[in-house]
């Protein structure tokens, strides 16, 4: 029997509902353990239109040895969770380490503040595509683009492919 795998889903205020509970869904009907991070253990954070979600743990307690896998919704949020180094530091730690990092929309700007994208090729919103480029990165207009172990996506309309190929990369398929 196959370990469950663990995931971490980053939060602030204003993130995009459904970039945050769709691929967070489908992370846990293919068996994974998700958990949301935010600045503060037990704050409720709400998104653009509505939906709340509760931090499971702190900014300050990430710790890449114990997840799989990280999940970057867009909305406003990834303005606010880019600000924070304990954010930062884990997702440079993750990728060092190869795990999948799913983004979608603006949270390419939490991969920008971490400086991961030098040499990458990935997409996001095209709000963002000169922020992706001024950090190294070659962007292109697609769905979703799969680039080791970076998964990223323009916006909700490109959601199933997303979550599927995070879902694939997470899993080893």
């Amino acid at each position: 029997m196959t370990a469950v795998k663990r995931v971490v889903c980053l939060l602030d205020d204003e993130f995009e509902d459904l970039e945050l509970w769709y691929p967070v869904y489908r992370a846990r009907e293919e068996g994974a353990e998700v958990l949301y991070a935010g600045p503060e253990k037990g704050r409720k954070h709400i998104g653009k239109y509505g939906v709340p979600a509760v931090a499971d743990l702190s900014y300050d307690e990430l710790d890449a040895d114990r997840f799989d896998g990280l999940l970057v919704p867009g909305g406003w949020a990834p303005d606010k969770i880019r600000r924070d180094a304990h954010v930062l530091e884990f997702v440079r730690r993750m990728n060092d380490a190869g795990k999948p990092i799913g983004q979608i929309c603006h949270a390419g700007w939490v991969l920008i503040s971490a400086k991961i994208l030098e040499g990458r090729t990935v997409t996001s919103t095209p709000g963002i595509r000169d922020d992706m480029e001024n950090a190294g990165a070659t962007w292109i207009d697609e769905a979703v683009v799969v680039d080791g172990n970076l998964v990223s996506a323009r916006r909700p309309p490109d959601l199933p492919p997303y979550a599927k190929a995070f879902c694939d990369l997470l899993f080893g398929r």
